[in-house]
């Protein structure tokens, strides 16, 4: 049995210690058959990206030749290798740790990226070569190539990017000023983007970049025009990530037995699963982080674990609030409001943001997408439909959209969520939520009341319901074709704690005299969702009918 690679994005130390690791290298055989040499491939954070290059690195590195059969001789490319094997001198550059402070502390960290970089290759490769770190970042790269050409006649580099705009990110979030002084003509990034451009004409016969988003491509074409972005090729659609078949082939690797991966298996795709990257693309793939996570966790504890997010890829989610708000339009939070929903959202997506240019409604909504918040789940007249890929990523949204919430009414419940957990849990009341609720609807101002139906209240209570942590939450849950408006079901069955279905219904305040017809019609439905089999299997269920009238909450027990 071999261990599960969780953190691990040296594909040499993965291999060399035993690693468990899913074939990713036929992809290197497409990426080579492609006419262009000069790639961009974007995903999400936490998708597996460094690990990647970190595979290009070790097949095309002149350094590796003795250590090719030892490194590849189980994977698709050890059997099949491409005639390219082993030949490049490889120059990486990882952007992910400057200081972004301000934009001195940004070019500073950025010329220090670059300048350590190439010392690192200099000293691999034996070149006779001094890295003046007097000189500015593009100067050095320069006069490197130039060294190149000279010593290694004939020989080539591959360049490999990883997370090419994560400083662009973090700028671009707070600071978007400082952020086109960098992109500008005369700023210090486009320049050394037009060196590697100039680099491609002479020794850098390849190129291949990871990132993100798109942020800083339009803002470097004039100085950087000469890549292909394969990011929604559907060719490319499961090259990061893991299919099912892959999940499922490194579950039975692990040695779980069929009734515990029965068990897992539904979990790990309602939190994991849902991201397809290509309107063409005929699967969907799991964030392989995420999993490894989970199953790591799984087999040290040998229960499925009371934490399904890892901390560590929720914080790199963080930034949701700063890449809204780049958005001025009034459209922003129905935009997070019909995606918590579910209802999803028909838009083209932006293949290049500039800064320049006003950031648009398409611009947010493709944002969201190369964040991995949203994911392309179907089309609509030939346009992408999109949505939330997974339980994961509905709570970061749910936690969003109630500090919003919060700060608007001036409501603070971040100390209720033991209290309504313990309630519900233990007793199967909903006393605490409801009140809860009407906190925040009795501070909406009357004018809210105007857009305010079933879906807007059902949403409060959603997103308050998101934050309790040992339950798994489903909305409108597709039972035999019925849909009830929320299941709170216990994470932890051997904790006998209680689980609770509502049923949403709303009045206005001039339609009060129709409260008892609307929670006869909640009670009915309930009661015909309790015989469906599915939900009769859930243990200790109680079931409630919650009526709101304006800012008044009827709750009937069924």
């Amino acid at each position: 049995m071999k261990k599960l690679p969780y953190g691990i994005s040296n594909y040499e130390e993965l291999i060399e210690d035993g690693y468990y690791y899913v074939d990713k290298t036929r992809y290197i055989e497409k990426l080579e058959n492609l006419p262009e040499k000069r790639i961009i491939f974007l995903r999400p954070r936490k998708f597996g990206k460094t690990l990647f290059t970190s595979i290009l690195e070790n097949y095309y590195d002149v350094r590796k030749k003795e250590k090719f059969e030892k490194l590849f001789n189980e994977t698709y490319i050890g059997k099949n290798p491409t005639g390219l094997r082993n030949k490049y001198y490889i120059l990486r550059f990882n952007f992910s740790g400057i200081d972004t402070r301000d934009e001195e502390s940004t070019i500073r960290g950025f010329k220090s990226e670059v300048a350590s970089s190439i010392k690192l290759f200099v000293e691999e490769y034996g070149l006779d070569f001094f890295v003046n770190e007097e000189q500015e970042a593009e100067n050095i790269l320069d006069n490197l190539f130039k060294a190149f050409k000279i010593q290694k006649r004939g020989e080539k580099i591959y360049v490999i990017i990883d997370e090419y705009d994560h400083f662009a990110n973090e700028l671009l979030g707070f600071n978007v000023e400082q952020f086109k002084s960098l992109v500008s003509q005369n700023g210090k990034v486009r320049k050394w983007y037009e060196i590697l451009k100039k680099g491609a004409e002479s020794v850098a016969d390849r190129i291949f970049i990871t990132g993100v988003a798109p942020i800083t491509l339009d803002s470097l074409t004039s100085g950087f025009n000469i890549a292909l972005d394969i990011t929604r090729d559907e060719n490319f659609n499961e090259m990061l990530g893991f299919t099912k078949e892959e999940l499922i082939e490194m579950i039975d690797g692990q040695g779980i037995s069929k009734k515990n991966k029965e068990e897992i298996l539904p979990i790990m795709k309602e939190y994991y699963d849902g991201y397809k990257f290509s309107l063409y693309a005929k699967e969907n793939i799991y964030n392989s982080n995420m999993c490894l996570y989970f199953l790591n966790a799984y087999a040290r504890l040998n229960r499925i674990p009371e934490q399904l997010i890892d901390v560590n890829i929720a914080s790199d989610y963080t930034k949701l609030g700063k890449m809204l708000s780049l958005y001025k339009g009034e459209e922003r939070e129905k935009i997070i409001e019909k995606t918590i929903i579910g209802e999803g959202i028909v838009s083209e997506i932006t293949a290049e943001f500039n800064p320049a240019k006003e950031f648009v409604k398409e611009d947010l909504i493709s944002m969201l997408y190369y964040l991995g918040y949203l994911t392309i789940e179907g089309e609509e007249v030939g346009y992408p439909r999109l949505n939330i890929p997974n339980v994961v990523m509905k709570e970061l949204y749910a936690d969003y959209f109630l500090k919003i919430l919060s700060d608007e009414l001036d409501v603070d419940i971040s100390g209720y969520y033991s209290e309504i957990a313990r309630e519900i849990a233990l007793e199967g009341k909903i006393d605490k939520i409801v009140e809860t609720l009407k906190k925040y609807l009795s501070n909406l101002s009357n004018r809210d009341y105007m857009k305010f139906d079933e879906k807007y209240v059902k949403l409060i209570f959603y997103c308050i319901a998101m934050n309790l942590k040992i339950f798994r939450l489903k909305s409108e849950m597709e039972v035999e074709r019925r849909y009830p408006d929320i299941l709170l079901i216990p994470k932890n069955k051997e904790k006998g704690y209680k689980a609770v279905m509502i049923e949403f219904k709303y009045l206005k305040k001039d339609e009060a005299n129709k409260l008892k017809e609307k929670q006869e019609e909640g009670i009915k439905q309930l009661k015909e969702y309790a015989e469906l089999e599915e939900v009769k299997a859930i243990e200790g269920l109680r079931k409630y009918c919650v009526v709101a009238v304006g800012a008044d909450v009827m709750v009937s027990e069924v």
